[in-house]
């Protein structure tokens, strides 16, 4: 009898259907006799470990390459463990009772021949009759390396985020600083926008430099950032839209304080300029005439140009006229006009009028009217009327300027009209009316007079010709004329600065003949020239800015 095998073959009972396809189990292990065993105990690695228990069948004793002893006593009890080692030691009696014990982790215990929990293990059983059980058990590495390595990089992540934190709050401060100041400027563009008589220009440009700086922070921050930022963005815009507006307030600058401050510097130094001009071209005489009066020689030099202003329509306005109503009851009361033809140059539609020049400057008080009527650039103010071209026409209309209606219609008698005889680079100038202290005068060409120039003295009230002048100028070939004491001057172009009074004719005597006043202009050509007797100044429309001169007069009478 080979004692080994029968209690192999009820360990094998014990372990059920772990067993797999050993074959079928001998007799019942509580009749069986103990006998020594040698269990083989392998250990796989990776992600888990195996334990094989092998047996082979000899005549005394049944060994295993693994360390175990078995031995067998009669009576008492019988126990067996095994180590974590992998030895497996028994000890037992006969008609006693069997149990065992696993002391590793995954271990089992049986007793009474009850099934343990190492049911689901497979075996096998190879031709040398060796029983092999695998049981498969859980890693139990530790992952030192990749904890270490979590570590550290969690480290360099809260250091990272610790810095862009304190950036963030930085900015944060940043943003709530310039909010406010964000809010200062708004306040500060609020009261320009209702009140335009409280700011200079050095408003404007440390309002202009705060707003750069804001500009700067919010470029830095987007760059910062990386990405949008509903805040930041929200910033960009109210700064980007605070540009704009103050931009747009110092272009609007509806009472035009900061043109007029330049414009009063430039004004100082031409004033300076004209006065040294004056001492130069001055003859030391008697003083000069009275306003008003012809007590003197005629016009023998002119002041410099002092730029009044842009006229009110604007740069693309080229075409007009304007000056200053003369009344001789009233010399020193007369309101102020300005007459911008349509951009067509031949249209005038529009017309306002300033009680003061302070009011023309500041662009206030105006009192704007509409005619539908008017052509070319002849336009004078004579007495509370405006004296005009009627459209197509030969015809001159007379309109009050206190109800904007027409009080008189005149034909000018062989006239040349729609462009026939106009001035040189002045178009629809055919008929130009003038005012001296003498009254109201035309000056016109016509077909008998072979385009010369034809002057003409009329009643202000009527419009009827009181008396006419033939002269020998081509009025084509002159740029612009006005009447200074019932003489006429005629200018003509030098250069792009330069125009020439060339030309004079007297009606007082009949005498005509030539002159050399150089007078300067601030634009290539002019469109219309008006004198006031009173103030006895040039009112000239250059290319659409409003220009004044001063008339020197020659001190002995002729």
């Amino acid at each position: 009898m080979k004692p080994g095998l029968p209690f192999l073959e009820a360990l094998l009972f014990i372990l059920g259907p772990a067993a797999g396809d050993l074959g079928t189990p001998g007799p019942s292990p509580s009749s069986l006799p103990l006998t020594d065993f040698t269990s083989n105990v392998l250990s796989g690695s990776g992600s888990g470990s195996s334990i094989s228990f092998g047996a082979s069948s000899s005549r005394d004793s049944y060994g295993g390459s693994s360390s175990g002893s078995s031995r067998h006593s009669s009576g008492g009890s019988s126990g067996g463990s095994y180590s974590s080692s992998g030895g497996f030691s028994s000890r037992g009696s006969s008609g006693g009772s069997s149990g065992g014990s696993y002391s590793s982790s995954g271990g089992f215990s049986s007793g009474s021949g009850s099934v343990s929990q190492f049911s689901n293990f497979t075996g096998s059983k190879d031709d040398r009759g060796t029983c092999l059980c695998s049981v498969a058990l859980p890693d139990t590495t530790f992952p030192v390396e990749r904890m270490e390595h979590l570590e550290i990089t969690a480290r360099i992540l809260s250091q990272k985020f610790e810095k862009e934190l304190s950036k963030v709050k930085q900015y944060v401060q940043l943003i709530s600083v310039y909010e406010k100041r964000l809010l200062n400027l708004t306040v500060r563009v609020e009261i320009m926008e209702k009140d335009s008589i409280s700011y200079t220009e050095l408003d404007f440009e440390l309002i202009k430099i705060e707003v750069k700086e804001m500009e700067k922070l919010i470029i830095r921050l987007k760059d910062t950032f990386g990405g949008s930022s509903v805040i930041v963005d929200q910033l960009e815009v109210e700064i980007r839209n605070m540009t704009l507006l103050v931009e747009k307030l110092e272009t609007l600058d509806k009472n035009n304080v900061l043109s007029i401050r330049r414009e009063i510097s430039v004004l100082k130094n031409k004033l300076k300029e004209c006065e040294a001009s004056k001492g130069e071209n001055t003859p030391v005489g008697p003083p000069p005439p009275a306003p008003g009066t012809c007590a003197h020689g005629g016009v023998v030099n002119i002041s410099r140009p002092v730029i009044v202003q842009l006229n009110w329509r604007g740069f693309a306005y080229k075409y007009g006229a304007w000056g200053r109503d003369y009344s001789p009851q009233n010399p020193d009361k007369g309101l102020y006009w300005v007459a911008p033809l349509n951009t067509d140059g031949r249209y005038l539609e529009y017309y306002r009028l300033y009680n003061t020049l302070d009011d023309l400057l500041l662009y206030v008080n105006a009192r704007e009217y509409r005619i539908q009527y008017g052509q070319g650039s002849g336009t004078a103010v004579y007495k509370n009327n405006m004296y005009i071209n009627w459209y197509s026409t030969r015809n001159i209309a007379k309109v009050n300027l206190t109800t904007n209606t027409v009080a008189v219609t005149q034909t000018l008698p062989n006239a040349a009209y729609n462009n026939r005889f106009s001035y040189a680079n002045v178009a629809w100038q055919d008929i130009d009316l003038a005012v001296d202290e003498n009254g109201l005068w035309v000056i016109y060409s016509t077909e008998a007079s072979t385009g010369n120039m034809v002057i003409s003295k009329l009643n202000d009230t009527t419009l009827v010709v009181l008396e006419t002048w033939h002269t020998k100028q081509y009025k084509p070939s002159v740029s612009n004329a006005f009447m200074v004491c019932g003489v006429l001057y005629a200018t003509r172009t030098l250069n792009t600065r330069t125009e020439e009074i060339f030309y004079f004719y007297d009606t007082n005597t009949g005498r005509e003949g030539n002159l050399h006043i150089v007078m300067q202009k601030m634009q290539e050509n002019i469109q219309s020239i008006n004198y006031h007797p009173f103030e006895q100044k040039l009112f000239v429309y250059n290319d659409g800015y409003l220009l004044n001169y001063d008339l020197i007069f020659d001190q002995e009478p002729r």
